[in-house]
């Protein structure tokens, strides 16, 4: 159920960065906590919630990261739904492959996290349920908040001593945090090397200010995964995002999965009786994901 909207609590001081720390365990594929007691005497990462002072305040976040040494940064933009036990999954996942990983709570500016507890129990149909959605999204979609939040958020990863500063950083995104994450490419080009949306909503349009005009300003290595409902629904927008990239010589891959939009998230609700998530698809976007990462953040 969402949290209210209006509830926001900033009891941090403003220039807390982290500190409410705690040891979690993955099991190789990420999705759960390891058990028993070789696993508790010594998991594989560390996840530690923190508060970021952005320009327009203090985010909280989990930062996730392998238990020694240095490691590339990725930054996570989550969906609609926001930081919650997910997406908190995924970063536990990604850190066990070797990265330091950030995911920010979307939202912050109207409720701390999480705002939902899962997808699963949003109702698509509700006209009110949309209502409460609605605002959420405006405020990180508004023109100018994700860069600003997107500096925050990448100065906060190159302080940490889990950061090897010498990589370049990842960003991934999913629905509304795929153009983020564009956003995110277009605002640091020598900080961010590489970026993949996953049924990203809102990618292609006629506007002035649709994600795909930018990349001019992006030198990172692109990855777009599509839903196969969202290319039936504009099927030139995969042709314009390759066209964009390749005009300006840094050629996107954009593939179109057998899949629905959301397709990548475990926890999404079911759609006129059917699962959303797919695990096979979604498995092989992960697995797109960590050799985009092997290539552009080496």
């Amino acid at each position: 159920m969402p949290r209210d909207l209006e509830a926001s609590d900033n009891a941090h001081s403003p220039d807390e960065y982290t500190r409410r720390g705690f040891v979690t365990a993955s099991v190789a594929a990420g999705l759960s906590a390891a058990s028993g007691p070789t696993a508790a005497a010594d998991p594989p990462t560390v996840e530690t919630d923190v508060s970021i002072q952005t320009a327009d305040g203090l985010c909280d976040a989990a930062f996730f990261h392998p238990r020694a040494g240095a490691h590339a940064a990725v930054l996570i933009w989550p969906d609609a739904f926001g930081l919650r036990p997910a997406l908190r999954d995924m970063g536990r996942r990604l850190a066990a492959q070797g990265y330091a990983v950030l995911v920010p709570n979307p939202f912050y500016r109207l409720a701390r996290s999480p705002v939902f507890e899962t997808a699963a129990t949003f109702d698509f149909q509700d006209q009110a349920a949309w209502g409460k959605l609605r605002p959420l999204m405006g405020s990180v979609g508004a023109p100018g908040a994700a860069e600003r939040d997107a500096a925050a958020f990448v100065a906060f990863l190159d302080a940490q001593p889990q950061v090897d500063k010498t990589r370049k950083i990842g960003t991934q995104g999913y629905c509304m945090g795929g153009p983020l994450v564009v956003r995110t490419a277009a605002a640091l080009p020598d900080r961010i090397g590489a970026g993949a949306s996953f049924h990203g909503g809102g990618l292609v349009s006629d506007k002035p200010d649709s994600p795909h005009r930018l990349a001019p300003k992006i030198k990172a290595r692109m990855y777009f995964g599509v839903a196969a409902n969202d290319d039936q629904k504009q099927p030139e927008a995969k042709d314009k995002l390759k066209d964009a990239f390749a005009a300006v010589l840094n050629p996107a891959t954009v593939e179109v999965y057998p899949a629905q939009h959301g397709w990548c998230m475990p926890d999404m609700p079911l759609e006129g009786g059917a699962a959303i998530y797919n695990q096979p698809q979604a498995e092989q976007a992960w697995s797109r994901l960590l050799a985009l990462y092997r290539k552009a953040l080496a």
